[in-house]
């Protein structure tokens, strides 16, 4: 686990092993949100990224008989 500092103007760098993980560029935006006492940061993706990304999911289920 790596950390960072909270620069005066409330900035952090994202260390460059996590950057390379997440394939992240400069001028990406990111999505922020606390959740149970911390801080997320989510990437945003181009939506050409996404292409696919769900291939191959499980669609079948049993539904009950009061939802059909």
């Amino acid at each position: 686990m790596q950390s960072v500092t909270v620069s005066p103007k409330y900035q952090v760098v994202i260390p460059k092993t996590v950057r390379k993980a997440l394939n992240l560029r400069p001028g990406q935006k990111m999505q922020v949100v606390a959740y149970n006492g911390r801080i997320e940061l989510i990437p945003e993706r181009d939506i050409k990224e996404l292409r696919g990304f769900i291939k191959g999911i499980h669609t079948e289920f049993s539904r009950e008989e009061d939802r059909v």
